[in-house]
């Protein structure tokens, strides 16, 4: 993209992407009622993508329009909606032991699960279950907090089916095996978060109440699962993530529409979910289309908003002095922090793009360590505020759908995020990245 003069890109066309994001960041706080519509997440996603598509279209970016709508966000939609529609067919019941032992095992699992089928899959698959071997305990909070930072966060990091920053990356090139190179930044970080909840959690189960201790102990109802079949079908999934691209088939390197083919595949394994899936275990599980159409709504808009700001990063990349993987780290955190963590990531990755560095080991065509850094803070600091990755927020909702008194925007932040898991985000900086 170099061919374009910085003329051509004005800082002006940039302005719907920024509204974009604010307005998903700011909405929810300040205009929750309006916003919570999916319909007027619509109407604003279209308002601020008609100046966009004008301005590309009529000064000749119809190629990189045509990439962003068709070749992102097309595959990163079908991908997160088979999975939210495969992992909504699988209902896990039952109250067990709240014991620090216990709710840390429910945690490990989630670490796991998450990069297999995704942090929003993971969350909501295990998130009533924990709540419901809680409920006998007084203090239940910090469990929803280090759930949220955990299973919805920081154990996405393995595998593109993790987190869409890290769908992304795989998309522009980074092969499905390489995420397997965060293996250490995800072992550490999770490692670390596990142990602090146990002492966290062990420290809490100190202070229950006796009575509460009693009625846990005594309320027992064994884990069951339902929907297994959906297992089978989240497989194929990951099969086709990995295996259906240019580096197995070469035939797909004839037209790139030919990418589709795993696209296909993936449509096919959510359909065999909704066929094979009882309705009523749905309506168990609570599934509604609500959550995936809000996805689609808004990144639609995001997808179309940003192609300016891409364009405009990859042509003044070597004049903003982001260069080095620290900046790389903490300016993808901050901005994974409070707006979505998915364009984040895409930006930072067009940033990268536009050093031209063509020496060393490159990924995704850019340099490894680049790739490293913005991929794991993407993921990451997506846990730093409820705003910073989707299922943060719909953790927070069901949580409060169950009485459990959730802090608000700014407390979540001082209370815990700014304290537990900043301090670790910097050590995994300083010794891995």
């Amino acid at each position: 993209m170099e061919h374009f003069s910085n003329a051509e890109i004005p800082l002006l066309s940039i302005l719907p992407f920024v509204l974009m994001l604010l307005s998903i960041a700011l909405f929810p706080l300040f205009w929750n009622h309006f916003w919570e519509k999916n319909r007027n997440k619509l109407y604003v996603a279209i308002i601020l993508s008609i100046p966009v598509l004008i301005y590309l279209l009529a000064n000749g970016f119809t190629l990189e329009l045509e990439h962003a709508v068709i070749f992102d966000y097309v595959p990163f939609l079908i991908l997160l909606g088979a999975l939210f529609t495969i992992t909504g067919g699988i209902l896990l019941t039952g109250d067990i032991e709240a014991k620090p032992k216990i709710n840390t095992l429910f945690m490990a699992i989630g670490t796991v699960l998450a990069s297999f089928m995704g942090t929003t899959g993971a969350a909501m698959l295990l998130i009533r279950p924990v709540i419901q071997t809680n409920k006998e305990r007084k203090f239940k909070v910090h469990t929803i907090l280090f759930f949220i930072a955990i299973v919805a966060n920081c154990g996405g990091l393995l595998t593109p089916l993790g987190d869409p920053p890290l769908f992304m990356m795989y998309l522009r090139g980074a092969p499905f095996t390489w995420f397997f190179h965060l293996v250490p930044e995800w072992f550490v970080t999770n490692l670390l978060l596990l142990i602090i909840y146990f002492f966290v959690d062990s420290y809490y189960y100190k202070k229950e109440p006796e009575s509460a201790i009693i009625s846990d102990k005594t309320d027992i109802r064994p884990i069951k699962i339902e929907g297994k079949r959906n297992f089978i079908f989240l497989a194929g999934v990951v099969l086709a993530v990995a295996f259906i691209n240019e580096q197995y088939f070469s035939f797909i390197n004839l037209n790139p529409y030919y990418k589709f083919v795993r696209e296909a595949v993936i449509l096919l394994m959510a359909g065999l979910s909704l066929l094979f899936t009882p309705k009523l275990l749905r309506i168990s599980n609570n599934f509604t289309w609500h959550p995936i159409q809000e996805v689609a709504y808004l990144f639609l808009g995001i997808f179309i908003t940003m192609v300016p700001a891409l364009l405009y990063l990859e042509i003044n990349a070597k004049h903003l002095g982001i260069q080095t993987a620290g900046q790389f780290y903490y300016y993808s955190g901050l901005l994974s922090s409070f707006l979505d963590n998915t364009p984040t990531a895409v930006t930072f990755h067009s940033l990268a793009l536009g050093l031209g560095i063509t020496e060393g080991t490159l990924v995704a065509g850019i340099p490894e360590f680049l790739l490293k850094a913005i991929s794991t803070a993407s993921v990451f600091f997506g846990s730093m505020t409820y705003i910073g990755n989707g299922p943060n927020f719909m953790v927070k909702a069901v949580a409060e759908e169950n009485n459990i008194d959730m802090p608000h925007f700014f407390a979540y932040m001082y209370k815990f995020s700014l304290i537990v898991l900043l301090p670790i985000f910097i050590l995994v900086e300083l010794f891995l990245i």
